[in-house]
């Protein structure tokens, strides 16, 4: 990771007086895959780009190979023969990363039939457990439903990362760790941020395919 943010910053020298911030998310993060943990993501608006994004860039090769086992090889071509090469060729290993703007139908269900600020929270009650990690994104840190999310993962043992703008808002003094970028406007936090979970995604790339 020293690398990659080393990179960062030299790209981006606004970003230096959050470096230590930076690092502590990828620690955490890191850490999160290490035990077999899963991470989720969350976000409104642009920040629900980023979110699908950040697990875009996890769940398939993103600049490194990622070639699945010798071993999953072989019971491939013991079941399929020739047919299964196809499977071999295609599939890559991933990051196991949840996105929790997507299913629709449960997030429409649940914001009419229950409380549409608890959305994200509701799903990360059922699938998340101690161990995992939340990414919450949230441009001012006061989104309802990011700030709901964050209090259910708090008392369910899931570590949090916030990546913000400069106030923090009411979610930083909740999370394990919050990169608050200095920008103001959200447009121009968005910006930062993307650089940022760039960086993040390509050194957990590193570290776990980087040697395969």
């Amino acid at each position: 990771m020293k690398d990659h943010l080393k990179n960062l910053i030299t790209r981006y020298p606004v970003l230096s007086p959050i470096e230590n911030a930076i690092y502590t998310a990828y620690s955490i993060m890191e850490g999160t895959f290490l035990s077999g943990g899963k991470l989720f993501t969350c976000g409104n608006g642009g920040s629900a780009s980023d979110a699908d994004h950040i697990v875009g860039e996890l769940m398939k090769s993103f600049i490194l190979e990622r070639r699945i086992s010798d071993e999953l090889k072989n019971k491939i071509d013991e079941k399929y023969g020739n047919d299964g090469q196809f499977i071999v060729k295609n599939l890559q290993c991933g990051l196991k990363s949840i996105c929790l703007n997507g299913h629709p139908a449960l997030f429409s269900a649940y914001c009419n039939d229950v409380e549409s600020d608890m959305v994200y929270a509701q799903q990360l009650f059922v699938l998340g457990n101690a161990g995992d990690c939340l990414l919450a994104i949230s441009t001012s840190g006061n989104s309802e439903n990011v700030y709901r999310t964050i209090q259910t993962a708090s008392v369910t043992g899931i570590k949090t990362i916030l990546l913000t703008g400069s106030s923090g808002g009411r979610c930083a003094p909740l999370v394990d760790c919050a990169v608050k970028v200095p920008a103001e406007g959200a447009y121009m936090i968005q910006e930062l941020h993307l650089p940022i979970y760039h960086a993040l995604c390509l050194a957990l790339e590193e570290k776990f395919y980087g040697n395969k």
